[in-house]
């Protein structure tokens, strides 16, 4: 089987490039090098062993594309490009439009052409907005809070759309929670430049002495210690998932959504302890304002993934905190 991977060098792409290759699928990346380094391509080649196809190009150039597809014979795609930042989206949602929507037509265009339609999608929990209650099943009403989200829950139904054009096409619509973690081997990882929008990058700066102090945004929520709750899930769970949606769409046809979590909620002071424990850090926080739109709580219930594609998360909150740190100390700049 050979897989293209669109922004395979991105924090979920790249350590779902290194799950493929160590599962002896062919693996074609594209990136532009938007959200990730050059770097991560020698990194995946390293921890795997393996070599794998790499353009640098975007996705959004429908001719790039083209030639991708005439020179290899590509049997599914798992997309994950895209620009990813909330906060950003809200101050420039016409870029998020541009880019998002526009990528994705482009390359379901060149896929059909190519007579090429089994898909993963990587969509987002933020296509159900605010729930009203928890956990999250899949057959929840969508809605969103944010052009970032708006734009998975647009893609999502142009996604429906097209497999309703054309009953060939196979596609399976992973809707994350909130991935953490980094590989075991320290070579991959998050590490976002300036000041992180996400909690868990935002404590490995802290714990690393570039940012002084963690903001806590309320301790007044509906929650068990009063912190937002969330539902975090490790990045090589998250990775292992792809695999398994591929392992369904080789064998099916349609469009289903899955939700990719642990189920469980972790509040921030839990994250906090947690890390500290399990690392021997001290991580400085103080409580401040709420930010405008935070909820409560989010999280899955995934049992539909584990019925469905056989996938279940592994890692525990323990795994995550100790993964991340360790990629931030191999890697101090």
């Amino acid at each position: 089987m050979t897989v293209l991977v669109t922004g395979g060098t991105g924090y979920i792409g790249s350590h779902t490039v290194v799950e493929l290759l160590e599962n002896k699928i062919k693996v074609i990346v594209i990136d532009n090098f938007t959200n990730s380094k050059r770097e991560v391509v020698d990194r995946i080649k390293k921890i795997t062993g393996k070599d794998f196809i790499f353009y640098e190009k975007d996705v959004c150039d429908k001719e790039a594309l083209r030639k991708i597809f005439q020179k290899h014979s590509i049997d599914a795609v798992i997309h994950f490009a895209g620009y990813k930042a909330v906060g950003e989206s809200v101050k420039d949602p016409l870029k998020y439009y541009q880019n998002n929507l526009f990528s994705t037509i482009q390359l379901l265009q060149v896929m059909d052409e190519a007579d090429c339609r089994k898909l993963v999608f990587s969509s987002s929990a933020t296509v159900y907005g605010n729930p009203k209650t928890l956990p999250i099943k899949e057959d929840f009403p969508l809605s969103t809070t944010n052009p970032y989200g708006t734009t998975k829950w647009m893609i999502e139904q142009i996604l429906r759309d097209v497999e309703r054009s054309n009953s060939n096409w196979s596609i399976a619509i992973l809707r994350y929670f909130n991935p953490i973690g980094a590989h075991p081997s320290g070579l991959l990882g998050e590490d976002p430049n300036g000041i992180p929008n996400n909690l868990m990058p935002y404590i490995m700066k802290v714990a690393n002495h570039e940012l002084g102090t963690l903001n806590v945004f309320g301790n007044d929520y509906n929650t068990k210690d009063g912190t937002g709750v969330r539902d975090y899930i490790h990045v090589v769970d998250l990775a292992k998932g792809h695999l398994k949606a591929l392992d369904k769409i080789a064998k099916t046809t349609g469009v289903d959504a899955y939700n990719l979590g642990t189920g469980i909620g972790y509040s921030v002071l839990e994250m906090i302890h947690t890390f500290e424990k399990v690392n021997g850090v001290k991580i400085n926080y103080r409580i401040t304002d709420r930010r405008p739109g935070d909820i409560d709580a989010c999280y899955a219930d995934a049992s539909y993934a584990e019925k469905e594609l056989g996938w279940k998360a592994e890692k525990s909150l323990e795994d995550m905190c100790r993964d991340a740190y360790h990629y931030i100390v191999q890697n101090k700049k």
